[in-house]
C-alpha cells in the first residue's frame, strides 16, 4: 500500500510507482548570467554609438568651417587670461565690413538672384521663410519653405510652388531630401525631392 504524506507548502507530492519524473530544470551558472549581462551592455553601447553617429553627422568637415558653430580656437580662453575677464574690442579692419549672419531665406534668394531666370526670381520674391536648410545629414533632410501665396495645391500658385521646389533642388543637394512649399495659411502648395 502506498503511504501518502500530508501536503506541505513548498513540496511536491510523491510520484506514483512506475511513473517517470522529469529532471528538475537546470539553473544558469553565474558565468552564463555575467556573459548575458555583458552582451546586453555591449549591445546597448553599440546602439547608442549608432544613434550618436546618425544624429551627430559626419566629422569629415571641421567644426570651425560649419556656419553657426565656432571651432575650438574660438571657444578656448587665451593663456594667462581669466575666463571672466573682459577683453577690449578689436578694431574693424578697413575695407570690407564683417558679413552678418544671413537667414536661409536670404541665402536662397541671393542664390536665385545670382543664377536664376526671370520666372524663378519672381517666384522667389514670395518666399518669406526657409526652415531646415542649415544642417543636412543625407539620411532624411526635410526643408520647409513658406510663401505669401494663397490657395494651396488647388490654387492658382501651384506652378510657382513647383518652380520654387525645383530651384531649391538646384541650390541644395541631398541623397534623401524633401522640400515642402507652404502658402500663407500653412497649406501645402507643392513639394519635391532635392
Amino acid at each position: 500500500m502506498n503511504q501518502q504524506y500530508p501536503d506541505q507548502p513548498g513540496q511536491q507530492p510523491p510520484m506514483p510507482a512506475g511513473m517517470y519524473a522529469p529532471p528538475p530544470p537546470k539553473k544558469k551558472s553565474a558565468a552564463a548570467k555575467v556573459g548575458i549581462g555583458c552582451g546586453g551592455a555591449f549591445g546597448a553601447l553599440v546602439l547608442i554609438g549608432i544613434i550618436a553617429a546618425a544624429v551627430g553627422g559626419s566629422d569629415a568637415e571641421p567644426q570651425a568651417d560649419k556656419p553657426g558653430k565656432p571651432g575650438k580656437a574660438a571657444t578656448a580662453p587665451a593663456k594667462g587670461k581669466a575666463q571672466g575677464a573682459a577683453e577690449p574690442a578689436e578694431a574693424e579692419p578697413k575695407g570690407k565690413p564683417k558679413a552678418a549672419h544671413t537667414s536661409p531665406a536670404d541665402q536662397f534668394k541671393a542664390f536665385v538672384a545670382k543664377s536664376g531666370s526671370a520666372n524663378e526670381k519672381a517666384a522667389i520674391g514670395h518666399v518669406t521663410k526657409v526652415q531646415g536648410a542649415e544642417e543636412q545629414n543625407d539620411i532624411l533632410d526635410s526643408v520647409d519653405i513658406y510663401t505669401d501665396f494663397t490657395g494651396g495645391m488647388v490654387g492658382p500658385h501651384q506652378s510657382e510652388g513647383k518652380l520654387i521646389a525645383s530651384v531649391f533642388a538646384d541650390w541644395k543637394q541631398s541623397k534623401n531630401g524633401l522640400v515642402t512649399i507652404y502658402d500663407a495659411k500653412g497649406e501645402i502648395l507643392s513639394n519635391g525631392n532635392f
